[in-house]
């Protein structure tokens, strides 16, 4: 029986609601009771405190009282303007349309991962090739959007095998800019196998971010990345080593401007949280995402790594970032994207519109992905069911539909009711609730249903995981530690990379 269980039980029929509290909901961690309110403001009380407070006892002139009362937790003295203010701020990537804009170039890729829905096998399927009117038709829509900045990804497949389609709808996209004045971003993601200096020297020259993926050590990213006739490791570490020069050569700092390795944590991953960490150091790498492995399911005829054990997980996610933040106290400044994400929300009474991790999704209203064939989805993953037979996630296309139509689609707006947390079973009384969020998609995928049953689902205990280690460390309060947590919640924006182009 945990704590809070025996402490209802010892209350029995004495336990009654407090009166002059805000709502709030709380969970043990670490022995402790952890409060927090519908602004995102938390609170540590201990076990005899909260006894009190379920007994409906709590004196004005208590520290108690005052510690309530100087987090939002008291409805006496609530400056409910503030509060709006506070709510609309966090909230505000409700006020304009999808950011975020992925086009799949190309199905064709030169490696073959144990996760992944595109092969190898696939490198003369040309007919997966996006076309030069395609790409137009993505950058006409994507322009359309009410978001001031927009960024579009390139993905694949290996985007690079698409390489003279991709350059055109760059060189589109900055001309057509002209009329409209966006922000404009251009990402790739690409395993750098299909690199060259000519490709290199054109993306620089435009101002892409450049991404990649590092599985680990070289045993671990050869063994899930296999490169016909080569190693992929190597290859991906020599490309890496020469477009973060590329950024010095150009008077960059490469502690901002650098290229983005991101890892997929699959169930072999799980056995080297140390060893990977380190690799990304030794890379340069100044933040680690360990993101858990194909959470959609999409891993096709390696289907063992889909589902790996939850505390597993939680078991590796701890010991890498407790590695990671010994790192920091020896004065290595590298951060968890992860943890960052829900600390930015935490610490810093911010979102910082991560798509998949806040509340409504970014499905459809935060981002758009655009099939090679010129099919329009709600997200990536909503394609990626696509190309397994479901087109539950398709919501036009781009020869066919205006911008008007795919925000109004009923499966957007399906998707955005579902992904409301405070308005979920289980989620409505979640202690995260004002930090987390769940990707319909996945729900969908996993369970069969967008709502999702979050007692059920492995991102609900992945990202209880997490918070439930974050928050410990909070309680901790080791002055060092949290003195680190803070700086990941600083984000520096990479001017570099934007396009601000003036209407013309």
């Amino acid at each position: 029986m945990t704590g809070l269980s025996t402490l209802f039980t010892e209350l029995g029929s004495a336990a009654k609601a407090p009166t002059g509290l805000v709502p709030f909901r709380f969970r043990e961690v670490g022995g402790d009771i952890l409060l927090t309110n519908f602004l995102g403001d938390w609170l540590f009380v201990t076990q005899d405190e909260f006894r009190a407070l379920t007994r409906g006892e709590l004196d004005s002139a208590s520290p108690l009282h005052d510690k309530l009362a100087s987090r939002n937790f008291l409805r006496e003295g609530l400056d409910q303007a503030k509060a709006a203010e506070r709510i609309a701020y966090k909230k505000r990537f409700l006020n304009w349309g999808p950011n975020l804009h992925i086009a799949v170039v190309t199905l064709r890729c030169n490696e073959t991962c144990v996760y992944c829905h595109a092969s190898r096998a696939n490198m003369d399927a040309v007919h997966t090739d996006m076309t030069p009117e395609i790409g137009e038709k993505v950058v006409d829509l994507m322009l359309q959007s009410t978001s001031p900045s927009v960024t579009l990804e390139f993905q694949g497949g290996e985007p690079l095998a698409n390489f003279p389609v991709m350059k055109h709808v760059i060189e589109y996209a900055l001309a057509r800019n002209r009329a409209y004045g966006k922000g404009l971003e251009f990402t790739m993601v690409s395993n750098l196998a299909m690199m060259d200096e000519e490709k290199l020297a054109f993306l620089v020259d435009r101002k892409v971010q450049i991404c990649t993926s590092i599985d680990g050590p070289e045993h671990l990213h050869t063994k899930q990345r296999i490169l016909a006739g080569g190693n992929a490791h190597r290859e991906a570490v020599k490309w890496i080593e020469r477009i973060n020069k590329a950024y010095i050569d150009i008077g960059l700092d490469p502690t901002l401007y650098h290229v983005e390795a991101l890892l997929t944590t699959t169930r072999e991953a799980l056995k080297y949280p140390k060893e990977i960490v380190d690799t990304y150091v030794g890379l340069g790498c100044r933040a680690i995402f360990l993101r858990p492995v194909d959470p959609f399911g999409f891993a096709g005829r390696t289907a063992q790594i889909v589902e790996y054990d939850r505390a597993a997980y939680n078991d590796f996610y701890r010991t890498a970032v407790e590695h990671i933040l010994d790192l920091n106290r020896r004065g290595e400044q590298v951060l968890e994207r992860y943890g960052s994400i829900f600390l930015t929300k935490i610490l810093g009474d911010d979102d910082p519109n991560f798509l998949d991790i806040r509340s409504p999704s970014g499905s459809g209203i935060g981002a758009l992905a655009y099939n090679y064939d010129g099919k329009i989805f709600s997200s990536d993953e909503g394609r990626m069911m696509y190309e397994t037979g479901d087109p539950a996630f398709q919501i036009g296309d781009v020869f066919t539909s205006t911008y008007r139509s795919l925000m109004k689609h009923e499966t957007v707006r399906a998707l955005v009711m579902a992904s409301i947390r405070d308005v979920q079973p289980d989620c409505v009384n979640c202690t995260y609730t004002p930090y987390c969020g769940v990707q319909p998609e996945h729900s969908y995928r996993t369970q069969g249903t967008i709502f999702g049953r979050m007692r059920e689902s492995t991102l609900c205990a992945v990202h209880k995981g997490i918070q439930d280690f974050l928050f410990d460390k909070l309680r901790e309060n080791d002055p060092k530690t949290v003195e680190i947590l803070q700086r990941w919640t600083t984000v520096r924006a990479r001017t570099h990379f934007i396009h601000a182009s003036s209407a013309s």
